[in-house]
């Protein structure tokens, strides 16, 4: 079932909702078109893990993965848009750290990371683009 973010402060507080009940080696997948609001959400999730609302979180597009090191542990943040084979996703170690929270975006481009996944958050923009619709799901393994 979809849930209406009707806007920013909604998107934030849906982060820090997901952002609480995260745990070390949690895999999450940020699905969506460009614009859908991915980045926004890693934004509101990676600030409360951090306990800080005004954290510097940049979209990790160019860099391809941007670490923090957070008072619930380390988390990673990756955007596998620019990834130009599959097999490059070892090189990033999104995998490596057991402890690390991970989130994703564009993961559909890395079939094994997609397997790994704990947690799969969809974003869509609805007809006429004013809000976000959003569906959260945990895959069965």
């Amino acid at each position: 079932m979809a849930t209406l973010l009707p806007d920013d402060a909604a998107t934030a507080a849906l982060g820090a909702e997901l952002a609480a009940d995260l745990a070390p080696g949690d895999l999450v997948l940020l699905e969506g078109d460009l614009g859908a609001g991915k980045t926004a959400l890693a934004r509101a999730i990676i600030r409360s893990l951090a306990g800080d609302p005004l954290l510097d979180v940049p979209s990790p597009t160019f860099a391809l993965v941007q670490p923090y090191d957070t008072a619930r542990g380390p988390v990673l943040h990756a955007d596998l848009y620019r990834l130009g084979d599959p097999r490059e996703v070892e090189e990033l170690g999104l995998l490596d750290n057991p402890e690390a929270i991970v989130l994703v975006e564009w993961a559909e481009r890395a079939p094994e990371i997609v397997a790994a996944a704990t947690l799969v958050v969809a974003l869509a923009i609805p007809p006429g683009g004013e809000c976000r619709l959003v569906s959260v799901t945990r895959p069965q393994r």
